[in-house]
């Protein structure tokens, strides 16, 4: 079978897997069917990022490559636009963003490229989108879309001067979550509980961490650590249910040692 293939063929591939006698999957999708497939690839393609792993990351580019193909086939059968339609301004728009590099601007760092690109995006949208917080996605995962927010904030000097004001607010949230807990008030609790959530995410935005990044790797140790609880359990004839916390716990406590070791 021949591997080498181009991406002309690549298209010529999708547009037969939608034409008839192709194939009735390919054939009944549309741009809001293929919505979640879009997701579920970008997050595919983090993970082998994550494992370091050129074979899987190289399948999963693929993957997600498949998708804008895939829905600018949909769209060429309409008479919207085709693939070359959507390379064209891919193109036009990062040279237009890019002045530094394709014409005589001088930029001297990436903070001014990324306060150049916003100043350009601005003149192109013309008064379309005039607010400071313009731009970002409606359906971004609330955590990455509140580091965004307050990082456009902070492009516009709505911000605090100094990491320890930040802590400080973190701590101020805390409390103030805390009398929400303590008055038993639900609704109060949930405002407070995204106010804490929202100052963390400063924090970190304050140290140069991306909370989606931290949390997100968190959630990956406590599955490692909660498979290593499971797997030690079982051999030893034990499940989670007839095991006690101590037991488990001492546990949680052998996978974590492991993973230090791993890292020194």
């Amino acid at each position: 079978m021949n591997t080498d293939y181009s991406f002309d063929q690549l298209l010529e591939i999708m547009r037969k897997l939608r034409a008839p006698g192709g194939c009735p999957w390919d054939a009944e999708q549309t741009h809001e069917t293929l919505t979640r497939y879009l997701l579920e690839e970008t997050y595919e393609v983090i993970e082998a990022i994550d494992e370091k792993s050129p074979e899987h990351l190289k399948e999963e580019l693929g993957d997600l490559l498949l998708q804008p193909v895939f829905h600018a086939a949909i769209a060429e059968e309409s008479g919207s636009f085709s693939i070359n339609d959507v390379i064209s301004t891919l193109c036009d728009k990062l040279i237009r963003r890019h002045p530094h590099v394709f014409g005589d601007l001088e930029i001297k760092d990436s903070n001014a490229q990324i306060e150049n690109w916003e100043k350009i995006k601005r003149i192109e949208k013309g008064d379309e989108r005039p607010s400071a917080l313009s731009g970002i996605p409606v359906h971004l995962p609330a955590l990455m879309k509140a580091h965004k927010i307050s990082e456009k904030a902070s492009r516009v000097g709505f911000d605090w001067e100094h990491v320890d004001q930040v802590y400080a607010k973190v701590m101020e949230e805390l409390h103030e979550f805390e009398e929400a807990w303590a008055g038993g008030d639900s609704a109060r609790m949930e405002d407070e509980l995204g106010d804490l959530l929202f100052a963390i995410t400063n924090l970190g935005r304050f140290l140069n961490l991306n909370p989606e990044e931290a949390l997100r790797k968190t959630v990956a140790r406590f599955e490692r650590r909660f498979s290593f609880v499971e797997e030690s359990l079982l051999k030893q004839g034990m499940s989670m249910q007839s095991a006690t916390l101590e037991e488990m716990n001492s546990l949680w406590e052998d996978a974590k040692r492991k993973e230090n070791d791993v890292k020194s």
